[in-house]
């Protein structure tokens, strides 16, 4: 009452008429038959109260609801900034820090301790590699340079005794030039060797994809080989299927870039291949992939020596002096061209036979079609052998 009055003494009587307009029925009760004698009676108007009780209730109530939820919001979001705080804390103190998980995340936080703990292994792993490929690197780097002496200081030399004889018999003159030829070969692959490894380096491999003929570019390749096929006494037997119409298997790929992957499988086959033996290059589609095998018959690779063979700076022959092998990077570029393919490369070793595997992704016409030739077969395979 006395609000009522302190509201209504503000307002000026304006919440009185209010309430008397919405709230106090009026009726006027005359005495006798003459209109002018008579009285009021005021009755309360319940109905309009109880609506408007009822709305003022349902506008309470939803306040009531807005400033719970609100204040539970803001509780909730300082208490997920505390506890991300926290957790921030105990992360920051596992990573920086050679402790168990168990020692540093409390009860509750075993999600997160999993999952942080699985980060940090699959991270010390990661530097780990690069650790290892950092000293593979400058191990080979030493090497190289080192290497880059004994040629040159054979070239030097032969070439300083034929400057100091202008007479000096053909047949010897003739002994020099070949010793010094071969020395000036040596150099030139140790020096490309060099350049591979800046190269690597500095290159962002980017695909530029056509339709490529793959059946072609396995024969020319082959055919590519000849001269280094002929040095160590090998030879190529290549089978490549035609597509489900027949034809020639085409992909839809960086023709120059896939051209290089198997240039540096075939020269890996031929470098560890025995003298005399055939490399097998097998090309068939199975699915809705291409699968391209080379297989050679050589040593057996160790399998911890097989699981790093994609590796950068990663070679089969530890010992420096070999011929065998260059930068250790031809294996690590294939398999980061097929991945950008979209496919994958593998290898494997036993019996003394090594085998590397590529598939690719095929053409979706070409699989299309494949997928409605009759019976799914193909056809007999054409078959090269090169020597």
């Amino acid at each position: 009452m006395i609000l009522y009055q302190f509201l209504d003494r503000i307002l000026n009587g304006v919440m009185r008429e209010w309430i008397e307009r919405n709230f106090i029925y009026t009726e006027w009760i005359p005495l006798g038959d003459a209109a002018v004698d008579g009285y009021y009676i005021q009755t309360v108007n319940w109905w309009n109260l109880k609506r408007k009780l009822f709305t003022g209730l349902l506008i309470l109530v939803a306040a009531v609801v807005v400033l719970v939820r609100t204040v539970s919001i803001l509780y909730a979001s300082r208490q997920v900034k505390a506890a991300m705080r926290s957790a921030g804390r105990m992360i920051e103190d596992y990573m920086r820090h050679d402790r168990e998980a168990l020692e540093v995340f409390p009860q509750g936080y075993e999600e997160i301790s999993v999952r942080i703990v699985e980060i940090k292994a699959d991270m010390q792993r990661k530097e780990q590699m690069l650790r290892e490929e950092a000293s593979r690197k400058n191990d080979l780097i030493t090497y190289l340079a080192h290497d880059l002496k004994t040629p040159l200081t054979s070239v030097i030399g032969y070439l300083s005794l034929m400057d100091e004889a202008p007479d000096m018999p053909a047949s010897q003159r003739a002994k020099y030039v070949h010793i010094t030829l071969d020395k000036a070969l040596r150099l030139e692959k140790l020096i490309n060797e060099f350049f591979e490894i800046t190269r690597y380096n500095l290159q962002t491999i980017a695909l530029e994809k056509e339709t490529v003929n793959l059946s072609f570019m396995l024969e020319q390749m082959t055919d590519e080989f000849y001269p280094l096929l002929s040095d160590h006494g090998n030879t190529i037997r290549l089978e490549v299927e035609p597509d489900a119409s027949g034809g020639p298997l085409t992909l839809y790929a960086d023709g120059e870039k896939l051209a290089r992957v198997f240039n540096n499988i075939l020269k890996n086959a031929i470098a560890y291949s025995y003298p005399g033996t055939a490399i097998a290059v097998e090309c068939r589609t199975v699915g809705d992939f291409v699968r391209i095998e080379v297989s050679n018959r050589g040593r057996t690779i160790p399998p911890h020596k097989l699981e790093a063979i994609f590796e950068k700076f990663f070679r089969l022959d530890d010992a420096r002096a070999t011929n065998t092998g260059g930068a250790g990077l031809g294996l690590a570029i294939a398999k980061e061209i097929v991945t950008l393919h979209d496919g994958s490369i593998t290898a494997a070793s036993e019996d003394e036979v090594t085998s590397f595997l590529v598939e690719l992704p095929l053409p979706a016409k070409t699989v299309t079609a494949s997928r409605r030739a009759p019976g799914n077969t193909l056809p007999s395979a054409q078959s090269t052998a090169l020597k």
